[in-house]
């Protein structure tokens, strides 16, 4: 009997042991998104496959199976070297359905698409899980169109019609209107808005690549849409200037607001995110070089936003940032005494 009760304690101890082993609070991430379902958080992150995390107290973290184990076939017919690490996801939830788009292109070119996946659950462990991959979105092309067709973050307006933002530098940041089912585009493709960019004059030639940045996206930095309504206001998250780059990362996001999903979207000094406005959120600082391409997420009445920051600690690796937005008189702050990393 004493025997069988040391068993049982080792197994036991055995099993706590593994799960904590499984368990990070200091997750190392790239251009993160969160959801939460039942009483777990799910991030989204570039990654193999799309990486996916989970957790039941946004401190400690599991890592959960890539979403593809392969590359899709469609990617592949137009990015025959494309190797399946997949940028940016975007997750939303509808009618009991979850979207998740995602991004697939050639570095430093706008050959690039926007593809999406659904599933009825994010439990890995429902017997209902099963990614659905329903192909390209949007895709770009060199020489044709003056956007790159990355970045994608899904949002709706009042009356439920569901728009995608999506961008990263040529022309800037665009917003086109989506299908009732959310899986195509609703409109041309070729009349899409610019809402956000760096040029003052939105017909201005895009500026050039420097310090030695890839020729063809040239200089407008700006990346990486999510819009989120707050009260009365649509407010644009953007990224702008460089991540991806260590200690060099000057990585820092901004933020503007518009009563119209549409824009135009004025920052703090009245000047519109499309003629190279925007107040700047956070930026870099001596404990992280660089920090940006952030998502919003709801939770228990109260606004969380989650990003990557470039840790100065750890020689400019790229780590989980994730802490409550508060609102102070009509525009988001971050509350940094909130973090929930590295407790």
């Amino acid at each position: 009997m004493f025997k069988k009760i040391l068993l049982t304690f080792f197994i036991l101890f055995l099993g706590f042991h593994i799960q904590a082993q499984q368990l990070k609070t200091d997750i190392s991430v790239h251009d993160p998104v969160i959801i939460k379902q039942d009483s777990v958080y799910y991030i989204f992150c570039t990654g193999m496959g799309i990486s996916n995390w989970s957790s039941t107290d946004k401190v400690h973290w599991k890592r959960e199976k890539q979403i593809f184990a392969a590359a899709p076939q469609w990617v592949l017919d137009f990015l025959p070297a494309f190797n399946n690490h997949i940028w940016a996801p975007d997750i939303s939830y509808y009618k009991g359905t979850y979207y998740l788009f995602y991004s697939v292109s050639a570095f430093g070119k706008n050959t690039s698409a926007i593809g999406l996946a659904t599933n009825t659950t994010l439990h890995p462990n429902n017997p209902a899980y099963k990614w659905v991959d329903h192909g390209q979105i949007i895709r770009s092309i060199p020489n044709q169109t003056n956007w790159n067709a990355i970045d994608p973050n899904l949002i709706t307006d009042d009356k439920g019609t569901p728009y995608l933002a999506f961008g990263s530098f040529w022309d800037g940041l665009k917003l086109v209107k989506l299908n009732k089912d959310r899986m195509s585009v609703a409109e041309d493709l070729a009349a899409i808005p610019t809402i956000a960019t760096r040029k003052k004059a939105p017909s201005a030639e895009n500026p050039p690549s420097v310090d030695g940045n890839p020729v063809d996206a040239g200089g407008n930095a700006i990346e990486a849409p999510f819009i989120f309504k707050h009260d009365k206001y649509y407010y644009l998250f953007a990224s702008i200037d460089y991540c991806c780059k260590g200690p060099k990362s000057t990585y820092k996001m901004i933020i503007g607001r518009a009563k119209n999903i549409k824009g135009p979207f004025l920052d703090k000094d009245g000047i519109a995110m499309n003629k190279g406005g925007g107040s700047i959120l956070l930026e870099g600082d001596k404990d992280w070089y660089g920090v940006g391409h952030n998502g919003i997420g709801e939770f228990d009445g109260a606004d969380y936003i989650v990003f990557h920051g470039y840790d100065a600690a750890a020689k400019g690796v790229s780590k989980l940032r994730l802490t409550k937005l508060n609102w102070v008189d009509g525009w988001p702050e971050i509350d940094k005494n909130e973090l929930t990393i590295k407790k």
